[in-house]
């Protein structure tokens, strides 16, 4: 059963876009559908699996419906089914959006010199930034199922890993970092990477930061960051950074604290300010 207040308009335009070859009836219970799964994702994933399958039942040669029931496929636990579902999305929209949650999935199943694969195929400069992002996490995460964990590190070696700002997908991409440090048996870099995720986490909080950047490292650390060894040397930052973007150099910390609006309380943690929102750097 579709819960009264839920209606098309609750599913993302260009989503409802993709149903217009369906009837108008049909499209608007399938829209019904598809936004009661996002809606249950993360609380309910077993009922929003329900709602995809419901959509999937009235509308399964639309990209959307098929990337949908993958989706929440992978969300509880059914991966060879979001293998399957991934393949078809991928068949009839011509796109790599969920190429991260494929190599994923294949994992899922067991098959990481599949998942390595199917990465390995895909022209990652052509892919958005935050799925590029995803996919090297995805293929770090294959190497470490074949016990390759020094491969696994050199995954995530992208121009994405920046120490000192906090993008959307900063978070994860340190964890993954901090996670094979550990493997690796570099117990005092991979607490420093989980230490700057938390941070990262916390900077961002629910802002979008596709749209504004900030610097993420404790004051007491950022001496430290110069001092890293070239083994785990930070990359360089994209090309795309502004000529007159912050350094991490001692004798411009505050600077750099006014210009990111982070204040230091003394106990090492940082906050964002609200009121004075850093632009983006991207």
């Amino acid at each position: 059963m579709l819960p009264a207040d839920v209606t098309p308009q609750d599913l993302a335009s260009a989503a409802r876009n993709e149903l217009k070859t369906l009837s108008k009836e049909n499209a608007e219970q399938v829209a019904r559908h598809l936004a009661m799964a996002a809606r249950l994702i993360d609380d309910d994933p077993q009922l929003a699996h329900q709602h995809a399958l419901a959509a999937s039942r009235s509308a399964g040669r639309i990209a959307v419906v098929r990337e949908t029931v993958a989706i929440t496929a992978y969300a509880i636990g059914d991966f060879a089914l979001a293998v399957r579902e991934l393949r078809t999305f991928r068949r009839i929209s011509g796109r790599d959006d969920q190429i991260a949650l494929l190599v994923d999935s294949e994992r899922g199943v067991g098959r990481p010199d599949r998942a390595l694969e199917v990465g390995r195929a895909v022209d990652r400069a052509a892919l958005p930034v935050e799925v590029r992002v995803e996919l090297a996490i995805a293929m770090s995460g294959a190497r470490l199922d074949l016990g390759e964990n020094e491969r696994a590190l050199q995954e995530l070696d992208i121009p994405e890993l920046d120490p000192d700002r906090a993008f959307s997908w900063s978070p994860g991409l340190f964890a993954a970092r901090a996670a094979v440090l550990e493997e690796l048996g570099r117990l005092d870099e991979a607490a420093q990477w989980q230490r700057r995720a938390e941070i990262a986490e916390d900077v961002i909080g629910s802002r979008d930061a596709d749209s504004e950047t900030l610097l993420v490292e404790e004051i007491e650390e950022i001496e430290e960051l110069e001092l890293d060894d070239d083994a785990d040397e930070p990359p360089s930052a994209p090309a795309s950074e502004p000529d007159d973007a912050p350094t991490t150099v001692q004798d411009e910390v505050d600077e750099i604290l006014a210009d990111a609006g982070i204040d230091a309380d003394g106990d090492g943690d940082v906050e964002p300010d609200d009121a004075d929102e850093n632009p983006s750097a991207r």
